[in-house]
C-alpha cells in the first residue's frame, strides 16, 4: 500500500540522518474506504493525489506546532506492506482525518518512492497558513481562507536521491 507521510524539512533531515521514517507508529495518509467515499472517484491516480493533499495538510499541522521549521510542507510517499497499516475507525469519522492511517513499523527511507515539497515561492503563504490554522480550527472563516491559500501551491516531486539537496546536506 502506498502511504503518504507528512513531515517538515527538519523532520526530513532527521529521517535522512537516521535512514528511516520513524519511530513507529507513523501518522500517514492513504487511499482508504473513507477517502474513496469522500472523494467519490474510482481513478486511483486521483485518489492518491487526494491522499497526498491530505498529507500536505498534515504537514501544515506539523509546521504550526514547530515555529522553527522552514515554512515548506513535506510529504514522503512510501510503499509498505498492508499488514503494517491500520486505519483506526474513530479517526475516519472526523473530516480532518479522512484517509488517515498509522504505519506500525519504522520504514527505511531508501524504500520511499518520492518526496514532495513546496517550492520556495510558497513559503510566505505556508507560513501564514500555519499561523492561521488554530483560528481556522475554531471556525474562523477568514483564517480558513488563509489556510486554503497554502493549498493553491502544488507540491513539487523529488526523487529520494535528491533529499540531500532539499535539506542542505
Amino acid at each position: 500500500m502506498r502511504v503518504y507521510v507528512p513531515l517538515t524539512l527538519s523532520g526530513l533531515a532527521e529521517a535522512y540522518q537516521a535512514g528511516l521514517l520513524g519511530p513507529a507508529p507513523l501518522d500517514a495518509f492513504a487511499v482508504t474506504p473513507a477517502l474513496r467515499e469522500w472523494y467519490v472517484s474510482d481513478d486511483i491516480e486521483e485518489l492518491e493525489y487526494a491522499a497526498l493533499g491530505r498529507a500536505a495538510q498534515g504537514s501544515l499541522r506539523q509546521l504550526a506546532g514547530d515555529p522553527g521549521a522552514p515554512r515548506r510542507r513535506v510529504v514522503v510517499a512510501v510503499d509498505v506492506p498492508d499488514a503494517v497499516v491500520t486505519a483506526p475507525a474513530e479517526r475516519g469519522l472526523d473530516r480532518a482525518e479522512i484517509g488517515a492511517v498509522r504505519v506500525t513499523e519504522p520504514v527505511a527511507l531508501s524504500k520511499a518512492a518520492s518526496v514532495h515539497v513546496d517550492e520556495a515561492a510558497a513559503e510566505q503563504d505556508v507560513a501564514a497558513a500555519a499561523e492561521a490554522l488554530g483560528a481556522a480550527d475554531q471556525g474562523d472563516d477568514d483564517a480558513q481562507f488563509v489556510v486554503d491559500g497554502a493549498e493553491d501551491h502544488e507540491l513539487m516531486w523529488f526523487g529520494v536521491q535528491e533529499i540531500p539537496n532539499l535539506i542542505g546536506s
